[in-house]
């Protein structure tokens, strides 16, 4: 007779019988798969950082590439990206990612984030040069625009501006990106600094200061992964590439500009000695140097990089400017220099005070050949002294 058997019997007919809940052993849980974790979890929280892009709120896993560029030990670095519908105003949304994983779950960080650099300290595939470009950076002292950028094509060439400040994903702010075509069609680094592969058709260059530069829509772009590239570095050439979404209807560079891992508005700082500015609409705008203006669809001619203690001469419609033996108008005039010309700064004083494109200001900038110009007739990219106070 079985247990259950006796325990009946025992209870007599009629009785009622109360048994125990019976447990089922627990099963064994399956053995989680790193690589499999990992790109769920990278997938998931590119998405999450996408949203606030209109054009990519409905995306899904589907629409994202995960690529492990690297792996070493419990370490792996890639880059994730959402790829955006194809049509005009979309654009693709990146993220460089950096994990770690401990034997149970993946410690993941995507660059920006506060843990990014920490890691990035600890990792052990990443170089010395990565960790000095991701470490964190103080914001730049309010009205700093000084890239140390030249226009990403070859110096002495002039390429059209196709389109003047725009968003990265075409209408929306931040206006942060210029349309380049003409030239020999050769898009190189604007500056020094690390190169990365997004996708096909799309180079990311994390530079110092917090900078970084986009190139979207290239033919033939090199395929790298963090690989060290020096100012005027061959990227690719202009194209037409929606690898990763979007539109292009003519081969052009789509450049844009990011600081402290976020798009900024172009309009202000300094590429090639030009300074581009927002027009009434994204795609409008112009650009200047000195005091020469090129309304979207003419020529921008590459005069290369503005040094961080250099001036561009803008008369502000004159064509020239007084150099004098002193900080203000009470001292002589000592020469002239061009509308347009490149000077270097030694030091600033403050004098009499001046108006011109930029603003009113009482600054004037002592040139290394020891005469002074009024800083209200030069752009400089900074509200303020460039090489100090004499």
């Amino acid at each position: 007779m079985s247990a259950l058997s006796r325990i009946l019997v025992a209870a007599g007919a009629g009785a009622l019988l109360v048994l125990p809940p019976v447990v089922a052993a627990p099963a064994a849980s399956a053995p989680v798969d790193p690589e499999v974790a990992l790109r769920e979890m990278v997938t998931a929280q590119v998405l999450d950082r996408a949203r606030d892009d209109r054009a990519l709120a409905g995306a899904t896993a589907d629409d994202t590439r995960v690529t492990v560029s690297r792996r070493s030990g419990d370490w792996a670095f890639g880059t994730a990206v959402v790829v955006a519908p194809r049509f005009r105003g979309a654009f693709p949304h990146g993220d460089l990612f950096l994990a770690q994983w401990d034997g149970r779950s993946w410690r993941l960080a995507f660059h920006g984030d506060s843990g990014f650099a920490s890691l990035a300290t600890a990792a052990p595939l990443v170089s010395g040069q990565e960790r000095e470009l991701f470490a964190p950076v103080a914001p730049l002292a309010f009205g700093d625009y000084r890239t140390g950028m030249r226009l990403p094509f070859g110096v002495g060439q002039s390429w059209s501006m196709w389109g003047g400040p725009h968003g990265w994903s075409g209408y929306n702010t931040p206006w942060s990106s210029l349309d380049l075509s003409g030239g020999d069609q050769v898009v190189v680094a604007a500056r020094g600094g690390t190169a990365y592969t997004m996708c096909r058709g799309w180079l990311r260059v994390i530079h110092d200061r917090g900078y970084a530069t986009d190139y979207y829509h290239l033919w033939s772009n090199i395929n790298v992964n963090g690989a060290p590239v020096g100012e005027g570095a061959f990227l690719g050439y202009t194209g037409t590439d929606v690898t990763c979404g979007g539109s292009a209807n003519g081969r052009h560079v789509h450049f844009a500009l990011r600081q402290n891992n976020a798009y900024v508005g172009i309009a202000g700082h300094n590429f090639g000695k030009w300074v581009p500015m927002n027009g009434g609409a994204a795609y409008q705008g112009y650009a200047l140097h000195g005091s020469t203006w090129v309304n979207v669809g003419g020529a921008l001619y590459n005069y290369g990089a503005l040094g961080f203690t250099q001036g561009i001469i803008d008369a502000n419609g004159g064509g020239y400017v007084n150099k004098r033996s002193g900080p203000g108008t009470g001292y002589g005039v000592v020469g002239t220099v061009n509308d347009g010309t490149t000077v270097n700064v030694a030091c600033s004083a403050n004098g009499t005070t001046h108006t011109g494109r930029w603003g009113t200001t009482a600054l004037w900038n002592r040139l290394t050949d020891g005469t002074w110009v009024t800083d209200a007739f030069m752009w400089t990219g900074v509200n303020g002294p460039i090489n100090g106070w004499c």
